[in-house]
């Protein structure tokens, strides 16, 4: 797939191996794995980053076929999922970061370019997901206000 904003060739991402069996090899039931997660998930991890702890700490090869839930819909179920999603909150504090940046370098046209995109993305993103419903119809981006939607 191409990039977003520029002209260059995408890299090309690895693909998961099909498999529909569960392992042998995991020790872990599906309740076991759902007491993980949301152990995982109060010390105030991202969904994506308990999969990596789960995979990398606990050996679990993949969530979604030992459960037949993915991450989030557990956190859902559980009512522990932020109100925001994991990639428009990266966005937000990368956008955030941007802004001290260009406080402190008045003059970095790179980083203001920079700042547009990722605030372009943000648009586009939101919109979406206020068309799946995730956000709320009325919600919208504000600049100023996005340190405050962080914490």
């Amino acid at each position: 797939m191409a990039r977003m904003h520029s002209r260059k060739k995408g890299k090309s991402g690895s693909k998961k191996p099909v498999k529909l069996v569960k392992p042998s090899w995991s020790r872990y039931s599906e309740s076991e794995i759902e007491t993980l997660v949301l152990k995982i998930s109060k010390s105030g991890k991202t969904p994506s980053q308990i999969g990596i702890v789960l995979r990398d700490s606990y050996g679990v090869p993949d969530i979604k076929l030992m459960t037949n839930k993915s991450i989030t819909q557990i956190l859902k179920e559980n009512k522990i999922l932020p109100h925001l999603p994991e990639d428009i909150v990266a966005l937000i504090k990368k956008q955030i970061a941007l802004k001290k940046h260009l406080e402190v370098n008045k003059h970095d046209f790179t980083a203001k370019r920079g700042m547009q995109l990722t605030e372009s993305k943000i648009n586009r993103l939101a919109k979406y997901y206020k068309s799946s419903k995730k956000l709320p119809s009325d919600w919208k981006y504000d600049r100023e206000k996005a340190e405050l939607l962080i914490s």
